[in-house]
């Protein structure tokens, strides 16, 4: 990913459309496409191209970019490819500015998209800076974790915000950015959980979406696994991939016969779980899968990190329950005989299992909308 990408992006087909969506990362494609989806059904007849990945392409937009393989994590990734994203800024915010749609659609990934909603005020693009442009934002930065003051910058540059946390539309109350929290994705109605409990089931281990992360975190879970397995209990596990190249890096890392590889969108059952902090963590929450949190990663990241980060939790099922319903291993305490013993404490401890459940139906009812309007409906209200 070093150097410049090539961002001559295609003009859109049949003129400019009526919305471009600009995700990043395979969690924000997935929410993206998810509420493409519901918006074409309620307005069939608009035009929407997308930079994301293959699941907006397959909801009905028009594929410009693919984002989802250019992720990093950490600083020192992110530094080492400078260049690069200076050229996806700058190319998409070109693209913009020449097709001029009548909104966009900015999803997560608010290192770049919130540069990118900046620039185009700058240059007179947005409506914010005068131009026609809307610049919508779904999924809030977890500006409640650090760097609260992008808040302000935020309301400079956005006409509106969808969250979906119930108290993320408080921590912008003194900002004027209008906010509505439009319930999590994952309590959508047409929401399929790609994992469920099982207690005969296969341990399920979860290394996350990202190239360096993978790496830093699966030989963890991997060892925890076996170290589990190896006090003569019968044991299997299951590690989802999001994509061919992840599916290479993890047979090239030389799984045991006893971790068997699926593709992420296969259901699964399991009997417990190993995951990162990403995205499958809160599916595996509301599945009420008892587990634990490992998390990774180099040096210069975990400092700045704990310099930055004013919550007590990794994982956000933690957070938003205020208590660690997934015991989280960091870095060093991340041993193969320590997650060995939150295996052996998930699959054995009946009590254990009864909280996970308990903690599972809570984080339902906390990231339900009472209102039942969803991020299409939002989307669909914001267009011009």
């Amino acid at each position: 990913m070093t150097g410049s990408p090539s961002l001559l992006l295609p003009p859109p087909q049949g003129g400019a459309p009526d919305l471009l969506v600009v995700a990043g990362e395979h969690s924000g494609d997935e929410h993206a496409a998810r509420m493409v989806a519901g918006l074409l059904k309620r307005r069939p007849g608009l035009r929407v191209s997308a930079l994301g990945g293959p699941r907006l392409a397959a909801a009905g937009a028009e594929l410009l970019y693919d984002r989802t393989t250019v992720s990093v994590v950490g600083f020192a990734e992110a530094l080492s490819n400078l260049a690069f994203f200076r050229a996806l800024i700058d190319g998409t915010v070109g693209w913009i500015a020449r097709h001029r749609p009548a909104a966009v659609c900015f999803v997560d990934n608010s290192g770049i998209n919130l540069r990118i909603a900046e620039a185009l005020r700058l240059r007179g693009v947005s409506a914010k800076g005068g131009g026609s442009v809307r610049t919508l934002y779904y999924i809030s930065p977890q500006i409640w974790a650090s760097r609260a003051g992008r808040r302000f910058e935020m309301a400079r540059n956005l006409d509106a915000l969808a969250v979906i946390f119930p108290f993320e539309v408080g921590c912008y109350a003194d900002t004027g950015l209008p906010v509505e929290f439009v319930g999590h994705p994952f309590m959508a109605p047409d929401y399929a959980p790609p994992v469920r409990h099982d207690p005969a089931g296969p341990v399920l281990l979860l290394p996350g979406s990202r190239p360096r992360a993978v790496g830093l975190i699966l030989p963890a879970l991997v060892g925890g696994f076996l170290e589990f397995a190896r006090a003569g209990r019968e044991a299997s596990a299951v590690i989802l991939y999001p994509s061919a190249a992840l599916r290479a890096q993890l047979e090239a890392s030389g799984l045991p016969p006893a971790i068997r590889l699926l593709e992420t969108g296969t259901a699964v059952s399991a009997r417990a779980v190993l995951t990162s902090s990403g995205t499958m963590s809160m599916h595996c929450a509301l599945a009420g899968i008892p587990g634990a949190i490992v998390y990774r990663t180099d040096l210069l990241t975990y400092l700045a990190g704990r310099w930055l980060v004013r919550v007590p939790y990794l994982g956000i099922a933690n957070i938003l329950l205020g208590e660690p319903m997934y015991p989280e291993f960091i870095q060093g305490a991340s041993s193969p005989l320590a997650l060995a013993g939150e295996l052996a404490a998930c699959t054995e401890d009946p009590l254990r299992r009864a909280r996970t459940g308990a903690q599972s139906a809570e984080l339902r009812a906390m990231l339900a909308n009472p209102s039942g309007a969803s991020a299409a409906d939002w989307l669909a209200r914001m267009l011009p």
